[in-house]
């Protein structure tokens, strides 16, 4: 091919690119069965798009037996005691739950002193009768008093996140459930 002819025919190939990446509708693909080319793009996509995103989930969880004896040591703990001066966590008023927004275990229970510890009965009344529980992904447990559980504008000393309260039906910036 002469050379007039070869910058011609780049000329026409160059040309057709570029318009064809100007396009703004589809290419049909074409009958020898192979997708028309895809013209690269340096653009950021606009901010309202459709990119899959993840939303947080709260959810209760089942206390297992590994749960409980892990709440009832870092209770103990907290309160300087052995957990075997407790015997277990108060029925009916523990509640377990992930959040994945903060990637954090939370928990919320009372410790059920053993008759035979006095030490136990007198932490485990008033402010000390509550206890608020989380634990990072991974993390150990966190024991806390609920202190006046946010009664008369106190505050929570453990905020439990606002998913967390709502999944466990709590009032709203409370440390301890109702009633």
């Amino acid at each position: 091919m002469a050379p007039r002819q070869l910058a011609a025919v780049a000329a026409v190939l160059c040309g057709t690119v570029v318009l064809g990446g100007c396009s703004s509708g589809s290419v049909p693909p074409s009958s020898h069965g192979t997708s028309p080319p895809v013209a690269a793009t340096t653009a950021r996509p606009p901010a309202s798009s459709t990119a899959p995103t993840t939303t947080p989930i709260t959810q209760n969880l089942a206390v297992t037996d590994g749960v409980r004896a892990a709440l009832l040591q870092a209770g103990a703990s907290l309160k300087g005691l052995p957990a075997s001066d407790f015997t277990g966590l108060v029925s009916g008023r523990t509640y377990y739950a992930f959040d994945s927004a903060t990637d954090t275990y939370w928990a919320a229970a009372g410790l059920a002193p053993s008759p035979s510890s006095i030490q136990a009965q007198v932490s485990s009344q008033d402010d000390g009768a509550y206890l608020l529980f989380s634990r990072p992904a991974g993390g150990a447990w966190t024991a806390v008093n609920d202190g006046l559980g946010g009664i008369a504008g106190t505050v929570c000393p453990a905020p439990v996140p606002a998913a967390v309260l709502t999944l466990w039906n709590w009032p709203s910036g409370s440390c301890s459930p109702p009633g």
